[in-house]
């Protein structure tokens, strides 16, 4: 019997941990898949693939080609998990929720009464917000040209927990800074969705500032654990997700 493919569908995807994350959960072909915009929808149609995790630029691209969506992910706006249907259709899902509420409680990071600065406005970005505001919290998405956004963003110093769901800092770009914490005097938390490199240089700053941080590692692992529900039906061994990754990259 053929061993199912999964993976993961991005643009660019020059380092990923899911391979070894899925390397340790069951015995299945996890690839990584490089498309090119307009490659997306033949690759969906056609793709040789059993389930999928996607990430950036996806999230949203890939609602329009669904033959079924996740109330989760209907709520949402981003769709991070498809998977092939028996007639060959899609059914798209979003476990990036789950991962990043974990991510929080994690860092023991509040968010209930809470001015929350959401940078970014992709597919992240919206899981982020829905968190958050199912929380009791108050987001504010800064973006590159709307409402609020990087130019005007002083008008926020009274925020109290910054969250980065852009690429800005991530591998190779390690020196690339999302924001200027010393901004925001009131700010005790940040979080940020980057796990390559495990400290940015966002993260760093604000634990100089004494804030506390995370970064997405743990988010990564929970989202994969209900990835590896959603397509096989049992339950992760998140304890072996965890530790094969530790090995495999020294974390």
């Amino acid at each position: 019997m053929e061993k199912k493919i999964y993976g993961l569908l991005g643009e660019h995807l020059t380092h990923s941990y899911s391979p070894a994350i899925h390397a340790a959960l069951g015995d299945y072909e996890y690839r990584l898949f490089e498309v090119a915009p307009a490659d997306l929808p033949s690759f969906l149609a056609d793709g040789d693939f059993a389930g999928i995790n996607v990430t950036i630029p996806y999230k949203k691209a890939v609602i329009p080609y669904l033959s079924e969506i996740s109330d989760a992910a209907k709520k949402i706006g981003s769709v991070n998990t498809l998977l092939r249907l028996p007639d060959g259709g899609l059914r798209g899902d979003n476990t990036d929720y789950y991962g990043f509420a974990y991510m929080l409680d994690r860092a023991k990071i509040h968010v209930a009464g809470k001015k929350c600065l959401i940078l970014g406005s992709g597919g992240a970005s919206l899981t982020a917000v829905a968190v958050v505001t199912d929380r009791g919290g108050t987001p504010v998405v800064i973006s590159r040209s709307g409402e609020n956004n990087y130019e005007n963003i002083s008008r926020h110093a009274d925020a109290d927990v910054i969250i980065n769901t852009t690429p800005v800092g991530m591998y190779p770009e390690t020196e690339a800074e999302a924001v200027d914490l010393t901004m925001f005097p009131n700010c005790k938390a940040a979080a940020d969705l980057i796990y390559n490199p495990s400290r940015t240089v966002f993260l760093q700053q604000a634990e100089s500032l004494g804030m506390k941080t995370v970064n997405g590692l743990g988010m990564l692992v929970n989202q994969a654990a209900l990835n590896f529900r959603l397509w096989t039906g049992q339950e992760a061994p998140v304890e072996i997700m965890t530790r094969a990754l530790m090995d495999e990259f020294g974390l």
